[in-house]
Formats: structure tokens, C-alpha cells, sequence
């Protein structure tokens, strides 16, 4: 599936119910793509003013828009559900950026940092946190025009765990509890 590139900047994406759903950047639209054939089946609206990352936890779209806070759609009306505000030791998280559900928590990378954070999705509160910056270092080493961290995939078949960053060389696997 291709985006008008002179219209839409593509960003989050997630799979569930047999559709994918993808957000854009600026433009308050979504996409929804069969599972099978990828060939748009629909779109959609939502009121955050950017798109960023977008997972799910199995019955609802969870996305981030680059500020503190986490919506949850419902997958059907794109109503919101729920907005959860992400917090540290009581201080506020901003640039909450890419998005993957793990058993039952949220992992999201922080925009132009090389952090990870666990968060609860009860209460938004980031109970463990990553830094990945010796893998940066190694992606800037193999090629200088490496930027920053930003891409969480779980396979929950094989139990692991994939990171990357804007135009990093190498995917990483990473083993750490989850």
C-alpha cells in the first residue's frame, strides 16, 4: 500500500481483527488496509492533532501524538475511549513516540532519545525504562548519518524483541525481562 507522498506522511501502524491501521502525521486521517491483501478497505478520522505510533492491546487502537499523553480508540467507531497521561516518579513524559504492547504493559521509545520506558497502562505510570544509547553509538559507527532510536517490534510467537532507529543499519534483537 502507498500514501499520496504529496498529501500524507505515513506514521504508526498496527494490526488487529484481520485489518491494518495506519496513522498520518499531520493530516487527522487513518487508513485502514486488509490484513491479507494490504488494499485499502477504508479511513478514518481522530481528533489528537499528529499522528505518531499506534499499537493495540487486542480491543482497542492505542496511539500517541508526540505529547504526554497515550488515546485509546475504539477499533470500530474511533471514538476515544481513554487518554492516559504517562508519568515519571510524578513528572510529566513528553514525546511519547513509538508504540508496541507486551504483555500487558506499553513500551514506547521517547522522540530523540535512546529510551525505551515501560508503562502501565492502569495508570500511565513508567514502572521500567531502557537506554539503548550503546546501540546508537554502534548504528553511528557502521553509518554516520544515523538519527535517533525509533522503532519497537515484539514477535509474541518467537518471544523477541526488535529495535532500530531512523536510518540505522541493523535492526537489533534485545533480550532483557519483560
Amino acid at each position: 500500500a502507498e500514501l499520496d507522498r504529496n498529501i500524507y506522511f505515513g506514521e504508526g501502524i498496527t494490526f488487529l481483527n484481520g485489518k491494518v491501521f495506519q496513522l498520518t502525521y499531520k493530516n487527522q486521517m487513518g487508513f485502514i488496509y486488509d490484513g491479507k491483501t494490504f488494499k485499502n478497505i477504508g479511513k478514518f478520522t481522530y481528533t489528537n492533532r499528529e499522528g505518531w505510533g499506534l499499537t493495540t492491546d487486542g480491543k482497542s487502537l492505542i496511539m500517541s501524538d508526540g505529547t504526554s499523553y497515550i488515546t485509546y480508540l475504539d477499533p470500530t467507531s474511533f471514538a476515544v475511549t481513554k487518554t492516559l497521561d504517562v508519568a515519571e516518579n510524578n513528572y510529566v513524559v513528553e514525546n511519547i513516540n513509538e508504540l508496541e504492547y507486551i504483555k500487558g504493559f506499553i513500551y514506547a521509545n521517547i522522540w530523540m532519545t535512546n529510551t525505551i520506558v515501560k508503562i502501565d497502562p492502569n495508570t500511565g505510570d513508567v514502572v521500567a525504562k531502557m537506554d539503548l544509547s550503546d546501540l546508537s553509538r554502534q548504528s553511528k559507527e557502521k553509518h554516520p548519518g544515523s538519527l535517533e532510536m525509533n522503532g519497537i517490534a515484539y514477535d509474541s510467537v518467537s518471544n523477541k524483541l526488535l529495535v532500530t532507529g531512523k536510518m540505522w543499519p541493523t535492526i537489533y534483537q534485545i533480550k532483557f525481562p519483560l
